[in-house]
């Protein structure tokens, strides 16, 4: 696969992170968090970005709201499928995330995250897209980005979003 195309220091359209709200409404409700991982999930040159701080605060989450075994299962298969980056204690796990990781979106059911005064701060140090679920299932068009991120003609969805 050809690696996707990038400004040095942009964000990669190509590159998503997942808030933990949205992994957990992911496996455990569907609906819009499933929709746009999925999307995420059929497309092999699209990226999940995520940090053990971030997988550690969902698989509580996913613990607390399920169960233990449901949460260590999900963990198993999160760290596998996920780009894992590391950043410094104590920052937020999503932001963070994306800035060390280079990925341009934040699905995030957290209206504080998509506010105009967060996005005003997070500006000054990484340019980052924060976007509940349902707006990035509905506006995230993988035909017309992958020409610009890989070059060729849009083949389709090349993977199974549910393996």
């Amino acid at each position: 696969m050809t690696e996707p195309r990038r400004e040095p220091d942009a964000p990669d359209v190509s590159r998503v992170v997942a808030d933990v709200d949205v992994l957990a409404a992911d496996l455990l409700l569907g609906g819009a968090a499933r929709d746009a991982l999925d999307t995420v999930r059929a497309h092999s040159w699209m990226t999940l970005v995520a940090s053990e701080a971030l997988l550690d605060d969902a698989e509580a989450l996913i613990a607390d709201l399920a169960n233990r075994d449901l949460a260590t299962d999900w963990r198993e298969k999160a760290e596998a499928t996920a780009t894992l980056v590391e950043h410094p204690d104590g920052d937020h796990p999503a932001l963070a995330s994306a800035a060390h990781g280079g990925a341009a979106h934040v699905l995030t059911f957290d209206e504080t995250l998509r506010s105009a005064q967060t996005n005003a701060t997070v500006k000054k140090y990484v340019t980052v897209s924060f976007t509940p679920p349902d707006g990035f299932a509905r506006l995230f068009d993988p035909e017309r980005l992958y020409p610009e991120v890989v070059g060729d003609a849009y083949p389709g969805p090349d993977c199974d979003p549910r393996a």
